[in-house]
């Protein structure tokens, strides 16, 4: 479990709105439900800072209502307080003015009654400065006011908190006196910030910078419309066809199966979607096979009922994580038997195919075959206990059943016996030599993983391999005598994707069989155990085929994502399933965002409460979150949620850092470094709060220089534009508030920055993007996903 650490710097000088946010911040730290907060006043520093640091974090806040919310207990989505505060009160902070009796009274009605929360602390902050500013003139304008101020004042923990601001030294502004403006529903707005820019800069008022320069506010060039048409490969386009592994119809997904396969193919689809490119992205359920017949009987229905069921709980889970395929269909279709035979039958014709009597193991108990991988036992190349016939967990060699040491059957515990049975092998040595020609074009691009599995299946030679099997749930073998037998489902299921396709397109042979097979680029998602199936059998079929098939380009291949410590398992509920992702009431853009973190590219990875919960509060709500909603909202209060004018250095520091994110950041979604990626857009977001905090954006920045600060509101709003376009293929839910928010349509990812949010365009209410979680959650969801003990 990370360990978080949180350090609160106090200016050693602070005027009153410095003031104001030492009070706050002191007394947030001091009521923190993050634990011990370390609080110091330092010299260098000039502004409030939050720093937040773990294993996996390392940021900083220093707008000062963020750090409160971040500290605190703030639930509310929106708040009529927080509003009042930001857009009215701070205004006599600024300006170093006395509320008057107005807008005090307006801000009686909104007091909440406990003294703990993010709004009470924020709004305490603000007339405690008042006060030491003013005196108490400042709030006796409402007798209801200063009996809440003094109330919260009367907390012995919050005076004590308020004690290392204190030890700072206050040099009090000279007096501003202000005049407010209704604006009517419950609250007054201040509106010398305008007045008191155009006296600091004759040349340009507040006014000025909120007039529209054209008519054209927003370049609708960029903007990214999501394709409802069908999908086919287009000439002189890139077409990319995208598949991710089919997951096995017989139980609920849980989280390493979902980002192993599904969720990465699904960040990737979209990217390449919002980049332009032409894609298509497929995947099913794959239902054939021993597993569902013998699932079906356990649960005394019929293999079709049982897939059916299955495939709508499968289809509930990847809507609700947003994971947007063209077509998620299933391998229990006609277009799937059509398609495996015909491929089969052309192997057969090709030479591709013999006959053998084999020996395979029988149950007396249950008098049926057994397929591998329902026979269990010890593996005998590494000793692990529970290896099955096809393949050991242990270790992930493949394996014969025969191999096995004290072999027995899964269903009943019964010790098999040898019987011979007639099956079709596919003669992999005979078609090795091509696959190996194939493999040295394409491998070196692969994921290590992906390549050494491969690798060692090559270097062991290969050797003919049954692609059928004696049940009966399955795609039936075209060949006389074989009526009681249906194709191996590890043959069949990779058929899945073109028959899926075929299930969405007549055209689907212009994605699997193109005349020219550049003209396609394939991208398959999985886990490193299905490496084997799609870098050797089924390409080996594919070739056999001689049948214009396409090829996997990139395999993208993930080691395997532990939870806390140890494996999945829904025998003995350990760990979250797709279903329960649901049940915990986060929304699915933070569940894709720390899964896009967590996914194990390079090795195993682990799935941590801790680290979910620290993600949640310290990356997505105080960086991101922060961000968009500090500079919205500072668009709202002071330019009317209008851009103002503002003109572009393309040559500005900060326009070419931003520039530098991107180009890191594409060169990473090309390369299907999806993790990369991810980090890269959260670094771009952590390079425009940098911005923020270098250029001093505040009420003190609109006075003294109205013409800096409408630059950097407008530039940092088309900042936030592209980041929503790059954290789309991951938090598209959070893309699409953002773009609400700012009025515009989902954008594409472009190559170069570009400033699309043109002067005088008019923006939407700010929201809250994230939530807070409380870090007692942690143990409270340790405890119900813990598993039983055996």
């Amino acid at each position: 479990m990370s360990k978080l650490t949180l350090s609160l710097l106090i200016p050693e000088t602070l005027d009153t709105t410095k003031l104001a946010a030492a009070v706050k911040t002191c007394v947030a730290a001091d009521l923190s439900r993050l634990g011990n907060v370390k609080v110091a006043v330092s010299p260098e520093v000039e502004y409030v800072t939050l720093n937040i640091n773990s294993d996996s974090v390392s940021a900083k806040l220093i707008e000062p209502n963020a750090i409160v919310r971040y500290l605190s207990n703030f639930t509310a989505e929106e708040s009529a307080l927080i509003d009042f505060e930001e857009t009215v009160l701070y205004s006599f902070l600024a300006n170093g003015s006395r509320i008057d009796a107005e807008v005090a009274s307006s801000l009686s009605k909104l007091l909440p009654e406990k003294n703990d929360t993010a709004e009470a602390i924020i709004v305490f902050g603000d007339l405690q400065a008042l006060v030491m500013a003013r005196g108490k003139p400042a709030l006796a304008t409402d007798a209801t006011v200063l009996m809440w101020h003094q109330k919260m004042l009367q907390n012995a923990k919050i005076k004590l908190a308020m004690t290392p601001a204190m030890k700072a030294e206050y040099l009090k502004p000279p007096k501003k006196e202000i005049k407010v403006a209704d604006k009517g529903s419950n609250a007054s707005s201040a509106a010398s910030t305008a007045g008191s820019a155009a006296s600091a800069t004759p040349s340009v008022s507040v006014k000025e910078l909120i007039t529209p320069t054209s008519s054209e506010t927003f370049d609708k060039s960029v903007s990214y419309i999501e394709d409802k048409e069908e999908i086919i490969p287009k000439e002189g386009a890139r077409n990319v066809l995208i598949t991710s592994a089919l997951p096995y119809v017989n139980n609920v997904p849980h989280l390493g199966n979902i980002v192993g396969s599904t969720l990465s193919a699904d960040f990737f689809s979209r990217y390449c979607k919002a980049r332009g490119y032409n894609t298509l992205f497929i995947c099913g359920t794959d239902e054939y096979g021993t597993a569902t017949e013998t699932k079906a009987i356990e649960e005394k229905v019929t293999p079709d009922e049982l897939c059916s069921h299955y495939y709508k709980v499968h289809k509930e889970v990847y809507d609700w994580f947003d994971i947007a395929f063209d077509k998620f269909g299933r391998t229990s279709t006609p277009k799937q038997t059509e398609i495996a035979q015909d491929v089969f039958l052309k192997l057969m014709k090709n030479g591709f195919l013999e006959e053998k009597t084999s020996t395979q193991l029988y149950c007396e108990e249950h008098k049926g075959f057994l397929a591998d991988r329902y026979v269990e036992g010890t593996c005998p190349k590494c000793g692990f206990d529970d290896a099955r016939g096809d393949q050991c967990d242990g270790c992930g060699q493949l394996l014969d059943p025969f191999e096995l040491i004290k072999p027995r059957c899964k269903l009943d515990g019964t010790t098999p016996v040898p019987r011979d049975t007639k099956h079709m092998f596919i003669s992999l040595d005979k078609i090795q030599p091509k696959l190996e020609s194939w493999l040295s074009t394409k491998m070196s691009d692969w994921p290590q993983n992906a390549q050494s599995i491969t690798k060692n299946w090559i270097k062991e030679g290969l050797k003919p391999r049954s692609i059928t099997r004696d049940l009966k749930w399955g795609t039936p073998v075209p060949l006389e005598g074989y009526e009681d037998k249906v194709l191996y489902v590890w043959f069949d299921a990779p058929i899945g994707y073109p028959s899926i396709t075929a299930n969405y397109t007549d055209k689907w042979e212009l994605w699997w069989k193109p005349k020219n097979p550049k003209d396609i680029e394939l991208f398959q998602f999985m886990g490193k155990d299905n490496a084997p199936f799609h870098a050797v059998v089924w390409p080996s079929s594919e070739i056999g085929a001689e049948d214009n098939w396409k090829l996997v380009d990139y395999l993208s291949t993930t080691e395997y994502l532990q939870y806390e410590g140890g494996k999945f398992s829904k025998s003995r509920g350990l760990g979250v399933f797709g279903n329960n992702a649901q049940e915990i009431g986060v929304p699915p853009s933070v569940w894709r965002y720390y899964l896009a973190n967590a996914r194990p590219e390079t090795g195993d990875s682990q799935f941590s409460w801790s680290d979910f919960v620290t993600r949640n509060n310290s990356e997505l709500l105080a960086n991101l979150g922060n961000y968009v909603n500090r500079v919205v909202k500072f668009a709202a209060a002071k330019f009317e949620s209008t851009v103002p004018r503002y003109e572009v250095d393309p040559n500005a520091v900060e326009v070419k850092e931003m520039q530098e994110w991107v180009t890191k950041y594409i060169t990473a979604m090309e390369g299907v470094q999806l993790r990369e990626g991810i980090e890269n857009a959260m670094r771009f977001s952590s390079r425009g709060n940098q911005f923020l905090q270098d250029s001093k954006l505040d009420n003190t920045l609109l006075a003294e220089n109205p013409a800096k600060c409408a630059y950097v509101v407008g530039v940092s709003l088309n900042f936030i534009y592209i980041l929503s376009s790059l954290i789309y293929p991951y938090m598209p839910e959070t893309s699409s508030q953002i773009c609400s928010m700012l009025n515009v349509p989902l954008r594409k990812i472009t190559d170069t920055i570009d400033f699309a949010i043109k002067p005088g365009h008019k923006l939407n209410k700010a929201q809250y993007l994230f939530t807070r979680i409380e870090p007692t959650k942690v143990d409270e969801w340790l405890a119900k996903y813990s598993g039983k003990q055996e």
